[in-house]
């Protein structure tokens, strides 16, 4: 190690933390104070588009099922119209995805909705479908993909620093795996979010969000009991979910649940 390695490395974690913290915006939904970099909603949206053919195509494409999908658009569309979502500006669009062995929903930056026929299936309510379809439009609204890029880039900066400073190979795998848990506590932060303006979505949308507890338990069914660690998952657990879910809405709503929302 020299004078000249540590004089680069400096530079390199200098550079990366300015363009980290140097900016942020508070996201007009949630109220948050977020670090972006100088992602625009729009590059959210072109990066999107431009991801989801291939997206779906690596599960199986687009079903055949024209119920299936006439269903899913149609809840999507009204989860976004009837709630905060109709402001943002993002364009949503909801896929239903053929694949039948994979019980998963997921959202591309600026709006474009995934879910599989695995995972559609499993449903029993048209409320728990609102509830996963608003859980997905929370990570939008919330730019959690904004969020990522910035803080992957973040942590690339600093990896390269850190090699830089240390010239050890042993040392930077080190770095990259802190780095990593560090971005997996954040996605679990993320899913919690999520889960709680699924909440608020689906509510003013007009679908009893105690729905969402059902699809905790239809998650918790799917994945056979097995069970990852939650500090080395990007999700909670189910039942961590569950009691997140039960507070939330006790919060919400103190008076309990309005009568008359769709289950």
């Amino acid at each position: 190690m020299n004078k000249v390695q540590l004089v680069i490395a400096a530079i390199v974690a200098a550079f990366s933390l300015f363009s980290y913290f140097g900016s942020s915006s508070v996201n007009p939904i949630t109220g948050e104070k977020q670090h972006i970099g100088g992602l625009s909603q729009k590059d959210e949206v072109a990066m999107g588009l431009q991801s989801a053919p291939q997206m779906a195509a690596q599960m199986g494409g687009i079903t055949q099922d024209a119920r299936a999908r006439a269903l899913v658009s149609q809840v999507g569309a009204k989860v976004v119209a009837q709630s905060v979502a109709a402001k943002s500006g993002y364009p949503f669009k909801f896929h239903t995805l053929a694949d039948t062995r994979t019980v998963n929903a997921f959202a591309l930056p600026g709006g474009q909705i995934f879910i599989t026929m695995a995972l559609l299936s499993r449903l029993e309510t048209e409320g728990q479908l609102a509830g996963v379809l608003g859980h997905e439009v929370g990570h939008v609204l919330a730019r959690h993909s904004a969020e990522q890029i910035a803080k992957n880039q973040f942590a690339q900066g600093l990896t390269g620093a850190f090699a830089i400073g240390s010239g050890s190979m042993d040392a930077t795998q080190i770095a990259q795996v802190a780095g990593q848990m560090l971005m997996m506590s954040y996605g679990r932060n993320d899913e919690l979010e999520a889960d709680g303006l699924g909440l608020r979505l689906m509510s003013e949308a007009g679908y009893d969000p105690r729905a969402m507890i059902r699809v905790m338990q239809i998650l918790e069914r799917a994945s056979g009991g097995s069970r990852t660690p939650e500090f080395q998952s990007s999700h909670p657990s189910p039942p961590h979910r569950i009691e997140e879910i039960n507070a939330k809405l006790a919060k919400a709503f103190p008076n309990g649940i309005p009568p008359g929302l769709k289950p």
